[in-house]
C-alpha cells in the first residue's frame, strides 16, 4: 500500500487531512475521503502538527557511522593526558587488524600529538585520533608504520625539517583508510535509521575530496535503503559524471580554507574560477575570520553563483555581517557547537571573539540567508537539540554565548526545512504536490519544539514510513 492519509493533523492553516500517494502529496483539505486504488493506511494525527522532514545542510555519513565505533577522547570524558592514557588502555579490540579508532581529541587534553607523544600514551596496538575539528589524524608509531607514512606520497602526510613523519595527516581520511586495507567505507543502515528517528528526511553531505568508491557507496545506501534520506553530495570530483538517482544530487563543490594553512589568493581563485566553469558554485570551509575575508575577497575576484555557500561561519566580524548582506551568500551554521563546546570557546578564545561565535539573529535581521545543520559527528546530530542552543545559546556549564543571536524555536526549525538546494530559501511547506516528506509530532508545533526529538511520532519519506514510534 502506497497511499497514506493523516487525519487531524495541525497545519498553520488549522486542523486538516492530508493524503499522500506514490511519493507525493496529493490532496489537504477537511474530511478527506481515502480513495486511492489500492486503499489508504489511515494515520490518526489527533491534532498534532505535521510538518515538512527536516534537512541536515551539513553532515558527514562515512564518518558518523565510524565514530560509532571509535573511543571518545576528549572532553568531557577525557580531559588529560593520563585519562587518555587510561581510554586507550582500556579500548576494545573491535577493529581485526588491532587498531584503536579515537576521535573527539583536542589540544586541552594532551597538546598537539604527535607519533612520539602518542607512544608515551599508548604504543602496544596501532592509534589513530581524530582531531575534534575533523582536519587531522595523530598516528602513533605502530600505525604510522602500517600505513607506510615514511614512504608516502600524499600531501597531507605532515614531515618535520628532516623530512620524517611527525604522525599527523591532515585532510586524507579516504587515503588513509585504504592505507589500512579498510576496501570499503562503513556501514550506514543504523546512520539512516538514527536520522529517521530524528525527523530527518535528506542531508547534505559535506564531506570533501570524496572517492569514486565513496560516492559510489554513498548512491549504493540510498538505493538500498540503508540511507532512504536525499541526499545531496558536495565532495563530489568536478570531473566526475557520477550515474545518480533523481533523489541524489550533486551540489556545489567543497574547498576548504583551512585555518592552519590557509590557501594563497590566485590558488583559491582558481579552485572557485574552475568549479563555476563546470556550472558548479563552491561551499567554503571558513571557520576563521581571516579566512571569510579571504573568500569574500577572491569572489570579489572571479565573481559568485547563486549556489555558492559558506560552510560554518564559526566567527563572523561584524562588518563582515553587511557584506554577507550585500553578496547574498549563504551560510550553513552549526549553533549545536555552542551546547557542546561553549565552555571551551568562552576559555580559550579571545574575548573579543565571542559575539561573532556561530551568529544566526544579525545574519537573518540582514537579510543574509542561512541554514541550519550539525556537523555530525563533529557536532550534535540531534536537530532538536541544534535548535535549543540556537534558541538559548547556553553552554554546557549554563553560561550564555552571543545573547544576541538568539532565535525563536521556530525560526531556527524553519532554517532545517530549507531545501537541499537552496540553503538560503523560504521553508519548505506541507501542500499539494510537494512531496511527501513528512514529520508527525505529537502535539503543537510550539510545544513540540520544547520537547525536543520525544515528540516525534512517525517519519515519512518519499511517500514510506521510515520511523514509527513504537506504542
Amino acid at each position: 500500500m502506497s497511499a497514506t492519509l493523516f487525519r487531524r493533523v495541525t497545519l498553520p492553516a488549522g486542523v486538516r487531512d492530508v493524503a499522500v500517494d506514490r511519493g507525493v502529496i496529493t490532496a489537504v483539505g477537511v474530511d478527506l475521503a481515502g480513495d486511492a486504488p489500492g486503499g489508504f493506511e489511515i494515520i490518526d494525527g489527533d491534532g498534532g502538527a505535521l510538518i515538512p522532514g527536516l534537512h541536515d545542510h551539513h553532515i558527514h555519513l562515512h564518518a558518523l557511522a565510524a565514530a560509532s565505533a571509535s573511543v571518545q577522547c576528549g572532553p568531557p570524558l577525557v580531559t588529560s593526558s593520563d585519562d587518555l592514557a587510561a581510554t586507550l588502555d582500556r579500548a576494545p579490540d573491535l577493529d581485526p587488524a588491532g587498531w584503536v579508532r579515537g576521535v573527539g581529541y583536542v589540544e586541552t587534553v594532551a597538546g598537539l600529538l604527535d607519533c612520539t607523544t602518542l607512544d608515551r600514551l599508548h604504543s602496544r596496538r596501532p592509534v589513530r585520533i581524530q582531531h575534534r575539528s575533523g582536519a587531522v589524524w595523530f598516528l602513533n608509531t605502530a600505525a604510522a608504520e602500517a600505513v607506510g607514512l615514511r614512504t608516502a606520497e600524499h600531501p597531507g602526510v605532515e614531515r618535520d625539517d628532516s623530512g620524517a613523519p611527525t604522525g599527523r595527516v591532515w585532510r586524507a581520511d579516504d587515503w588513509l583508510r585504504e592505507r589500512m586495507g579498510h576496501s570499503r567505507p562503513p556501514d550506514l543502515s543504523q546512520v539512516g535509521s538514527e536520522l529517521a528517528r530524528l525527523g530527518i528526511t535528506g542531508v547534505t553531505d559535506a564531506t570533501p575530496e570524496v572517492s569514486t568508491e565513496s560516492v559510489d557507496a554513498l548512491v549504493s545506501s540510498h538505493m538500498n535503503g540503508a540511507v532512504p534520506q536525499r541526499l545531496h553530495l558536495l565532495g563530489v570530483p568536478l570531473d566526475a559524471t557520477p550515474d545518480l538517482p533523481p533523489t541524489v544530487t550533486v551540489g556545489p563543490f567543497k574547498i576548504v580554507l583551512a585555518d592552519s594553512d590557509l590557501p594563497d589568493f590566485p590558488s583559491l581563485c582558481e579552485r572557485i574560477r574552475a568549479a563555476h566553469s563546470r556550472g558548479r558554485g563552491v561551499a567554503a570551509h571558513c571557520v576563521t575570520r581571516e579566512a571569510l575575508l579571504l573568500l569574500l575577497a577572491a569572489f570579489d575576484e572571479v565573481g559568485r553563483r547563486p549556489d555558492d555557500r559558506i560552510e560554518h561561519g564559526a566567527i563572523i566580524a561584524a562588518e563582515t555581517v553587511d557584506e554577507l548582506s550585500h553578496t547574498q551568500i549563504a551560510v550553513v551554521t552549526q549553533p549545536g557547537f555552542i551546547a557542546a563546546r561553549g565552555d571551551d570557546y568562552l576559555d580559550r578564545l579571545d574575548a573579543s571573539d565571542v559575539p561573532d561565535l556561530y551568529r544566526c539573529a544579525s545574519l537573518l535581521e540582514r537579510g543574509v540567508p542561512l541554514a541550519m545543520s550539525s556537523d555530525a559527528p563533529y557536532g550534535p546530530v540531534d536537530p532538536w537539540e541544534v535548535i535549543a542552543a540556537a534558541a538559548n545559546r547556553l553552554t554546557p556549564d549554563g553560561r550564555t554565548v552571543g545573547a544576541d543571536e538568539k532565535l525563536d524555536r521556530v525560526t531556527a526549525l524553519d532554517r532545517y526545512l530549507t531545501p537541499l538546494s537552496a540553503v538560503g530559501a523560504a521553508p519548505r511547506t506541507v501542500r499539494t504536490g510537494e512531496p511527501a516528506d513528512l514529520v508527525l509530532l505529537d502535539d503543537t508545533l510550539e510545544s513540540a519544539l520544547q520537547t525536543g526529538r520525544e515528540a516525534l511520532h512517525c517519519t515519512m519519506i518519499r511517500g514510506r514510513i521510515a520511523y514509527r514510534r513504537e506504542g
